[in-house]
Formats: structure tokens, C-alpha cells, sequence
């Protein structure tokens, strides 16, 4: 029978938090029905290994180790597609994500049937201030802004799910932190839980100040994924006639000149108006031939382009 929760860790060189964190999983969840699915992620210093002696003596332990170092979103991903639980739980493996929270959360999402998703919040956070902080707070608004999905912490990874909430949510690239955001492109009702957080004592952080350069360019992808996934020619297309129109009258202008008799061949307004015209009417095309695309995607595959309830939804709280 499957387990009632499913909880995925995403390992990569964590050998000296994996004992602690089995032990703290074990005592938190004691008597819960749950399995836990530990994705090694390419480890170089053992923790593949580590993993797979504590798992030989816990039938809830299910490792799974990837060929290589995928990164977090495809070992998250891994755990997601490897889950058999109605609620998945996803946490950090450096133990700085308490595990002594989540039977909490369990509790609020089971007493909350409107919330699908709970994420974490790491009110009082303890991690420096200019390497962790500081690009973190500047990448929630921003990502908060674009997405309309308004959280304080979208880097926390203490989340609980419903299953349902993930059906449709793929991790490619870095989209982890963006979880929250991708389900609620599919009607998925997210709320923000304070959770505890602790400083790293041991390992190394994987994080840096250049993962708020990703984090605008993954955004950049969310963002059309979420507006323009099913219409492309409006993003293509009208970038493409902004581009094509000034460039258009330039070219009727010079063109107009030159009837009038005026030699036109040396001005640089010439190539500007041809590479305006000519960049337009690209992105045009791209606009088009993201329209054929997007009906290859659905269509062949029978994928639906909308998604229907069972029941109405509660009311938001």
C-alpha cells in the first residue's frame, strides 16, 4: 500500500548530515505512516554510499542515486516522480530545515481542505546577511512581483503538497524555488508557514551571491511559461510589429526621399529602418511557428489545455 506521506531530500555531498538527519526524520515522524526518498545527487564524497548502509536497516529509507550531479531542481524532480504519497514533503539536507516541523504542517494542511500548498517561511533566518540574505529578500520581491504569487521566502524548501498540486508542475533548469508559482498556474492555493531554521554546522553551502543572476533568468522563463505558453504569437508577435512598424515607415521615409530625387545610400538611418523591419517580421515568424508548436504539444499527445475539478473549490481563507 502507499504511504499517506512521502517526504524528498535532495543530497549532494551531505555524508557529514545524513546520520542526524535519518535519526531526526525517524523521531519526527514516528508513527506516521511515510517513506522518505533521499535523492543522491551525484555525491563525490560518499554519501551515495551512507545513504545506502542506512537504508539497509529502514524499510521507510528509499535512496535513489542519480548517474551524475543533475542539480536540485532534476533530483527534486526524481523524488516527485519516484513519491507515492498523498502529500509530499520537501526539505534540505543540511539539517538547517528542521524535520521536528513537519508533523505541524501535516496537521494545518489536513485541517485547511482550500490550501494545497504550505511553504515555508524562514522568518528569523540564520544565515549571513550579505551572502545569503540580502540576494534572497531581493529575489522574493522580484519573483513575488512578476508571479502575483506573493511569498516572503520562495527559497525556503521546508513545502507540504498535496499530490494533486504537482500533477502538472515539471522542474527543469533551476525551477525548484518556483514551485509555489508553477502550481498556482493551475489553480493550486498556496499559504506561507513560519518554520524554524537553523545555522549549517557542518558541510558546505552550495549557495551563492551569482544564484540571484539565475534567478532572473529562470523568472524570465516562469514568466512566459505563465502568460504566453498557449498564445506565443501575442509575446512574438507583438515585440515583432513594435520592432517592424517604425522600421517600416523609416524605409517608406528614405524611400520617399529618394523618389524626391536625394541620394540615400549613405545614411545610417537606411540600415537602422532595415534592421528594424527585418527583426520584426523574425519575430513574427517565431510567433507563428510557436502557435504550430504549442498545438503539436496538446494536440498529439492528447494533452488537455485546461484543467477541471472534481467539486467546487472552498472559499479562499
Amino acid at each position: 500500500m502507499s504511504p499517506a506521506v512521502s517526504v524528498v531530500i535532495p543530497i549532494y555531498n551531505e555524508i557529514e548530515n545524513l546520520d542526524e538527519l535519518v535519526t531526526r526524520l525517524e523521531t519526527a515522524l514516528a508513527g506516521l505512516d511515510f517513506e522518505a526518498l533521499l535523492v543522491d545527487d551525484g555525491s563525490k564524497d560518499g554519501s551515495g554510499q551512507r545513504l545506502a548502509e542506512l537504508a539497509a536497516t529502514r524499510p521507510w529509507l528509499k535512496p535513489i542515486f542519480l548517474a551524475k550531479n543533475y542539480g536540485q531542481s532534476t533530483a527534486m524532480q526524481a523524488g516527485f516522480d519516484a513519491a507515492r504519497g498523498e502529500v509530499i514533503v520537501t526539505l534540505d539536507g543540511d539539517l538547517q530545515n528542521d524535520p521536528a516541523d513537519i508533523p505541524r504542517l501535516l496537521q494545518m494542511l489536513d485541517a485547511e481542505p482550500e490550501v494545497d500548498i504550505l511553504s515555508g517561511w524562514r522568518k528569523t533566518r540564520q544565515d549571513a546577511a550579505i551572502k545569503r540574505k540580502l540576494p534572497s529578500r531581493i529575489a522574493n520581491g522580484l519573483i513575488s512581483k512578476v508571479t502575483g504569487v506573493h511569498l516572503h521566502d520562495y527559497g525556503c524548501s521546508l513545502k507540504v503538497y498535496r499530490r494533486a498540486a504537482l500533477a502538472n508542475v515539471r522542474l527543469y533548469g533551476e525551477l525548484h524555488r518556483f514551485v509555489p508559482a508553477l502550481a498556482a498556474q493551475f489553480g493550486a492555493r498556496v499559504k506561507e508557514v513560519v518554520v524554524s531554521h537553523h545555522p549549517r554546522t557542518r558541510g558546505r553551502s552550495k549557495y551563492g551571491i551569482d544564484r540571484t543572476l539565475r534567478v532572473i533568468l529562470d523568472l524570465l522563463l516562469v514568466q512566459f511559461m505563465s502568460r504566453y505558453l498557449q498564445r506565443p504569437i501575442q509575446f512574438f508577435g507583438g515585440i515583432g510589429i513594435a520592432l517592424a512598424l517604425p522600421g517600416a515607415a523609416i524605409l517608406a521615409y528614405l524611400a520617399a526621399l529618394k523618389l524626391g530625387g536625394e541620394s540615400i545610400g549613405g545614411r545610417p538611418l537606411l540600415l537602422f529602418g532595415a534592421i528594424l523591419l527585418l527583426m520584426g517580421v523574425q519575430l513574427v515568424g517565431m510567433g507563428l511557428l510557436g502557435e504550430i508548436m504549442v498545438r503539436i504539444y496538446h494536440e498529439p499527445a492528447g494533452r488537455a489545455q485546461y484543467l477541471v475539478r472534481d467539486t467546487p473549490r472552498p472559499p479562499a481563507p
